[in-house]
């Protein structure tokens, strides 16, 4: 038995005369994340559908949950378009929803086929009476329903209720490639997904100080970007060995000043990595004024040894709006291991607050850092993690 899913566009109905470009990024992301279900894609009149057989209802359900650009979906009764088969859809709707536990529901209709003979008002009357005679115990509330019903006349009926939320935003790979900055912490994973969620390929960079970071700090990192991937169609992990740089940099910098030229020798590895992959910018998960490293003067320093721009998504965020992002993502769990990264262990007890632009320069190029950033990138290590069985087989092979 073939099983149906809706699909509603969110964002992308307002992209005028490039909406038809977005959509096929869309619906290849989607077959991308279907394959190897047996479900099929559609498109017709504004919306997408999902057929799949039903023994791969909960693969297909969780792809959309992980599919970015769309704004929800439904698993939906097919009906023919008469006024018969569409009331009793919405009497079988009524009754999962009394199954369910819910007691009150509205009816919503939309008819873009304006051939079939009720209109939305019509539906939305006879639907509802014909729930009521179906189910005794529910009641209609066209306030603050518990369940909605919703039908739809386009090409064909379709008849749903408890549509699901989508994760809105454009579909991946329609803005471009950044290379984000990820560490083990909470901000770093969110800034990531919000970038792929403006339509955003992401590749990340973990830099990483054996001994003085464990391998379990590793496996953190590595853990954070399997559940990045599985919104950004698989990502490229970049690990790079800053051992020798840190230490050269504890060894010869002042104290204070030990942060911020530790983030600019990464800023500029984490560039020249991304002009490697063709990358148009940087991302980092830096917030304003949230630790000594990101006042504006310090963060002005730091992006000093760049050219490319630098994307900041939480920027204008406090912590507690960052950690809900974290949860809903599932990473902040993983973020608040007790495994610290480089930058926390060799944090200054008392660090530089409002580093000087010019001073930065010049204890920056005392270092000689060049050489040390070149054999670092060298030798740096790549894991594909969370690509799609398809991308494997198609960018890999």
């Amino acid at each position: 038995m073939e099983t149906t899913y809706l699909l509603k566009l969110g964002e992308l109905t307002l992209k005028g005369e490039n909406r038809r470009n977005f959509e096929n990024v869309l619906k290849r992301n989607l077959l991308t994340l279907l394959q190897g279900t047996g479900a099929k894609a559609e498109t017709a009149q504004g919306r997408f559908y999902v057929h799949c057989p039903e023994e791969a209802q909960d693969a297909v359900e969780d792809a959309l949950n992980h599919l970015l650009g769309i704004a929800g979906w439904a698993k939906t009764r097919v009906a023919e378009k008469t006024e018969s088969a569409v009331l009793r859809a919405c009497a079988e709707e009524g009754k999962l929803l009394f199954q369910q536990g819910i007691r009150t529901f509205k009816i919503e209709a939309r008819r873009t086929d304006k051939r079939f003979p009720l209109d939305s008002y019509g539906i939305m009357s006879k639907g509802g009476e014909a729930v009521l005679e179906a189910v005794s115990g529910l009641a209609v509330d066209v306030h603050t329903p518990q369940g909605l019903i919703e039908v739809e006349i386009r090409e064909k009926a379709y008849i749903y209720a408890g549509a699901k939320k989508g994760l809105r935003g454009l579909p991946v790979g329609t803005a471009g490639r950044g290379m984000l900055l990820l560490s083990g912490g909470i901000d770093s994973p969110v800034a990531g997904y919000l970038m792929a969620s403006r339509g955003m390929h992401i590749d990340a960079v973990y830099f990483h100080a054996y001994p003085y970071t464990s391998e379990e700090a590793r496996q953190k990192v590595i853990a954070l970007a399997d559940i990045l991937g599985r919104y950004t169609l698989g990502i490229r992990l970049y690990t790079v060995s800053f051992t020798e740089i840190q230490r050269t940099i504890k060894a010869s910098a002042p104290e204070p000043w030990l942060t911020v030229l530790l983030r600019m020798a990464m800023m500029e590895c984490a560039e020249l990595l991304a002009r490697y992959r063709e990358a148009k910018c940087l991302i980092t998960g830096e917030s304003l004024s949230q630790v000594a490293s990101q006042t504006v003067e310090n963060i002005a320093c730091t992006e000093s040894r760049v050219t490319l721009p630098v994307l900041r998504p939480l920027i204008g965020t406090d912590k507690e709006q960052i950690i809900r992002l974290a949860e809903s993502l599932g990473t902040y769990k993983i973020s608040i291991l007790p495994y610290q990264d480089c930058c926390t262990l060799f944090s200054p007890v008392h660090p530089i607050l409002r580093g000087d632009l010019a001073e930065a320069g010049q204890l920056y190029q005392g270092l000689e850092l060049s050489g040390l950033i070149e054999k670092a990138l060298r030798e740096r290590v790549m894991e594909k993690r969370s690509f799609p069985q398809a991308l494997q087989a198609r960018r890999f092979s």
